[in-house]
């Protein structure tokens, strides 16, 4: 079978896998996995061996950065405590913890090559965990940990792994090991930064969405390959570099550009994430066939997994406890802090009596505010027990243990059976943890954001921005050049289109508070028969085109201005 014909027969797997994950319910991971362990025992199905290096520095570097653009920087800088601790400070605990245990387990195995295992074991994938948190409306700030943490215990997790592969036959001093670290993580922030600025930069000067998406595709690797190059973290130069494009989209590129982006890396990354899974099901025969040619039986190597899954486990909750005691005394901190800086405002604004306020009372007012709305977002979405018992059951390990646990040097003890405790904890994790997470969540009776709640938020904000625009009408009608006349009919109708946007957003509020389920409210209505009408238009389209009596550049246009049309509704229907 050609490659053309596997690449077709990977996609109709995706899709139908999905398609059937979403019918069922199951997250869709778990089941790709399913479906490529009974794949590769099909009779006449070659092993599959794919090379760690595909997946560590072709696939992880999109599928990271994919990730990154759509993390709010302000949610990172809220829970960035808390996702340093369980991506930086937690992997580390656990490769140690699990080092040790392998150390014990296997006499011919060095303690660096154990903790090279355990590195590899150490990072959960958030992929699973987030599908499933979304699907069932966690709460935001438990999603941005899981998201958050996703991003950069990977980084940790092959860094380590780099480092205890140079140590196995080697001295290697702690303080250098430690210095070595932190060098790679700070070469990587600065590459994956310039990255982000410089091709940032470029985007913005192009006005062709083609063109622009093109470039962001190739951002990933232009940030990964040079960290890589010169001994940082590639891994942790494409999250910095996603982030800030991400962040700095919404000011630097258009509409257009970064709606094509979006609908563009949808797709990438639904192959992406979804490929990865299909290949840790079809990799299975081949890991257990190299197994059974070594000393060690299966069932023994597959039994050490299952126990370092269970100390994974333990390791997280264990961890987990003591931080969000932390996260407990910080928001007291917090607290404390914003009492003391609105205290110096007062203090400001009565000491300058009917004076302009000063530079120093407005940055005080600046941080006033963004203390007050990180307080609030941490009462609001304060992570309790509830969300800790879902924090620690998510740690389900994914497709970058597999590989980097086949990355480990062909000379190193054990080395199949290595693999295949990574296989296991992997595959564990995930039909364990993953399998049962919707129930622990339902257990827990943790809450997601109350929709309600949102669409009020959602309407403030959209009524803000409405009197910025009025503001900005008044200005521009004053600010035309004398002599210059506009009638009143032109700038009223700039005034309505203006308005718009939060009428229909404060109508939806409305309405969902009102709960009504019995009838139409007039904004369904509005939406149901402006949906009949575009149908008509679509059919009448299609019957001219038929017809053939106009030019068919003049029909893609028509058929341009209806898809647009449709486009919009869609939007007003999900925001309102």
């Amino acid at each position: 079978m050609d490659y053309a014909a596997l690449g077709v027969a990977g996609i109709a797997i995706l899709v139908a896998v999905t398609l059937l994950a979403r019918r069922i319910r199951v997250a869709t991971p778990l089941v790709l996995v399913l479906v490529g362990v009974g794949i590769s025992y099909l009779p006449g199905v070659p092993p599959v061996e794919v090379p760690p290096e595909l997946i560590l520095a072709g696939v992880l570097p999109p599928l990271l950065y994919g990730a990154a653009v759509t993390v709010p920087l302000v949610d990172l800088r809220r829970n960035l405590r808390t996702i340093v601790s369980l991506s930086v400070v937690l992997v580390l605990v656990s490769a140690f913890g699990i080092g040790l245990l392998l150390y014990a387990l296997f006499p011919d195995l060095s303690f660096a090559g154990a903790l090279a295992l355990g590195a590899v074991v150490s990072p959960p994938d958030a992929v699973a965990a987030t599908s499933i948190a979304r699907r069932l409306g966690l709460p935001p700030r438990l999603v941005t940990v899981l998201e958050g943490e996703g991003l950069v215990n990977d980084a940790t997790a092959l860094v380590l792994l780099r480092t205890s592969i140079a140590a196995v036959g080697a001295s290697v001093e702690l303080w250098a090991a430690a210095g070595g670290f932190l060098l790679s993580a700070v070469g990587a922030l600065a590459i994956g930064l310039a990255v982000g600025v410089v091709t940032t930069e470029v985007r913005r000067r192009l006005d062709d969405p083609v063109l622009d998406t093109a470039i962001s595709f190739a951002v990933p690797f232009v940030a990964f390959i040079p960290a890589e190059e010169v001994g940082a973290s590639g891994v942790l130069a494409v999250v910095a570099a996603g982030i800030w494009s991400g962040h700095r989209s919404a000011s630097t590129l258009s509409a257009s550009s970064r709606i094509n982006e979006r609908l563009n890396w949808r797709t990438v990354l639904f192959l992406l994430e979804n490929g990865v899974f299909l290949l840790m099901g079809l990799e299975l025969r081949d890991i257990v066939d190299e197994v059974h040619e070594a000393d060690l039986g299966v069932g023994t190597a597959v039994a050490y997994g299952i126990l370092t899954l269970v100390v994974l486990t333990l390791l997280r909750f264990g961890f987990l406890v003591p931080l969000l005691l932390g996260i407990r005394r910080h928001k007291a901190h917090v607290a404390a802090r914003t009492r003391r800086v609105r205290r110096g405002l007062e203090r400001l604004r009565s000491a300058r009596g009917d004076e302009r306020p000063s530079r120093r009372e407005r940055a005080a007012a600046r941080i006033l505010r963004r203390r007050g709305a990180d307080l609030r977002a941490l009462r609001s979405q304060g992570l309790g027990w509830r969300g800790g018992l879902v924090l620690g059951w998510a740690g389900m390990r994914g497709v970058v243990t597999l590989a980097a646990a086949q990355s480990l040097p062909s000379e190193t003890p054990y080395r199949a059976q290595l693999v295949l405790i990574a296989f296991t904890v992997a595959i564990g994790s995930l039909l364990v943890n993953g399998g049962t997470l919707p129930t622990v969540i339902r257990l827990s009776g943790i809450r997601g954001s109350d929709a309600v709640e949102d669409q009020r938020h959602l309407a403030e904000l959209v009524a803000e921005l409405t009197r910025a625009g009025m503001r900005a009408v008044d200005e521009g009608v004053r600010a035309l050049p004398e002599g210059t006349v506009v009638d009143d009919e032109t700038v009223e109708r700039v005034r309505r289109d203006t308005a718009m946007k939060a009428e229909r957003v404060a109508e939806r509020a409305d309405d969902m508070a009102a709960d009504l389920d019995a009838s139409l409210t007039p904004r369904a209505a509005y939406l149901l028969l402006r949906r009949k009408a575009l149908d008509a238009e679509r059919e009448a389209l299609r019957e001219a085109r038929g017809a053939g009596e106009h030019p068919s550049r003049v029909l893609a246009r028509a058929q341009r201005i209806l898809d647009q049309e449709e486009a919009r509704l869609g939007r007003r229907g999900d925001a309102g």
